[in-house]
């Protein structure tokens, strides 16, 4: 393996991710679309072809198409709701990441395939374990490895990533949802029908492999980011019941000013819980560095260090993030760290939970949106306290790139 460069000054930082973008626009990720069609993703390509690909699906993500699926995330959050009042008839021991995980299954399910899960009811629908499969039985360190170091070798060899039976099930989800929908003329405010959209517009239309890639992708990312984040959230408002308060104050109030109608713009009037989640990804960062590959030899204005062409940079946003320099104490949950007046007086690159530059996280509206959603939905009706089987402080692994909690996040959840 190559060696790899860390920048910890956060104007060199700034020069990688944006400034000078043009040379650091890789990720250096594997991808073998001819073996493994679900591969070839947003996430993992580089080149011209991420290039034209970013480009297409930009305008998918648009504050103007959130606010069109909203509804159908509100449908999915009164459900997740109504399973845990009848989980919880007064108080209970809750392992939430497990239950935050079906919430999410559900949620993309129906954003990015079109199809009702059912995973909030049924722990074992097939949607949620392929889902986690998909995650949990991709190839050992040392082999991925070898596939990001050598893929030509890799992809000579047939290499792939994805196994065979997620493959079979998410290609067959696909094909079939768009067959259905164009048979049918079946139009909805989702992912999928912007896909399809995409895949029938002349001039820029995308492929079925290249639609399910996509579609696979955002399940991936949806489903666990989205999960673990409100997992983590959630742990901190159990220890630290005066926030817990606070927000669901907030909350009440806001939803008071609208007649109780959780709509599109409640959810943006409720800035508190937006700093709760803003510091929730600060302190717990689901993805804790960044991957960039350099496309040409490059020298560090700051440094006059010279960078040679395919080197691996690597970004620690975990490392930032708990930077004591940057975030005073950074082991206390304080939300306060988020008000405009803070965020503005912090250097532009001191908070990378979706990255920055062109290669930010195509998806991060849809994921605090759906957190949000997932988060109102329960602290309504509930309120979090920590119980004899809760880590404090909590316990973290890694599940690939991601971090999770180890033993899951326990909490006592009481009905208000």
């Amino acid at each position: 393996m190559s060696p790899a460069l860390m920048p910890l000054d956060l104007e060199i930082v700034k020069q990688i991710l944006i400034k000078d973008f043009g040379t650091f626009s890789n990720r250096g990720l594997y991808v073998n679309e001819k073996d493994d069609p679900l591969s070839g993703h947003l996430v993992n390509l580089d080149g011209p072809k991420w290039k034209e690909l970013r480009h297409k699906l930009t305008p998918t993500f648009t504050s103007g198409k959130m606010k069109f699926m909203f509804p159908t995330i509100i449908e999915v959050g009164n459900r997740f709701s109504d399973v845990l009042v009848e989980k919880v008839p007064k108080e209970a021991i809750v392992e939430v990441t497990e239950l935050l995980g079906r919430f999410t299954t559900d949620v993309i399910g129906t954003c990015a395939f079109g199809i009702e899960c059912n995973s909030l009811r049924d722990p074992e629908a097939r949607f949620l374990k392929m889902g986690r499969k998909s995650l949990n039985s991709r190839q050992p360190f040392a082999i991925l490895g070898f596939m990001m170091a050598f893929p030509k070798i890799a992809r000579f060899l047939h290499m792939k990533d994805t196994k065979s039976d997620v493959e079979d099930f998410f290609m067959k989800i696909v094909h079939e949802n768009v067959e259905y929908r164009e048979k049918n003329n079946i139009q909805r405010n989702d992912f999928m029908n912007m896909l399809i959209e995409m895949k029938n517009k002349p001039g820029s239309e995308l492929t079925m492999n290249e639609l399910a890639a996509q579609s696979f992708i955002f399940f991936l990312a949806g489903f666990e980011t989205s999960s673990t984040t409100m997992g983590y959230a959630l742990h901190e408002l159990a220890v630290n019941q005066d926030i817990q308060d606070k927000v669901r104050e907030e909350i009440n109030e806001v939803l008071k000013n609208h007649n109780g109608n959780f709509t599109y713009e409640c959810m943006v009037e409720m800035k508190y819980l937006d700093q709760v989640i803003d510091e929730t990804l600060r302190k717990h960062s689901v993805v804790p560095h960044l991957l960039r590959k350099s496309t040409a030899e490059y020298t560090i204005p700051q440094t006059g260090m010279k960078v040679e062409k395919g080197t691996v940079i690597v970004v620690p946003i975990d490392a930032i993030h708990h930077d004591s320099e940057i975030y005073p104490n950074p082991e206390k949950f304080d939300p306060e760290r988020f008000t405009p007046e803070a965020i503005a007086s912090r250097h532009q690159c001191a908070y990378l939970p979706f990255g920055d530059g062109p290669r930010n996280c195509i998806g991060l509206r849809f994921g605090k949106m759906q957190a949000r959603v997932g988060l109102v939905s329960l602290l309504r009706k509930f309120r979090f306290l920590v119980c004899d089987k809760t880590d404090v402080p909590l316990k973290k692994g890694k599940t690939g790139l991601l971090t999770s909690a180890l033993d899951g996040i326990f909490l006592k959840a009481e009905r208000l």
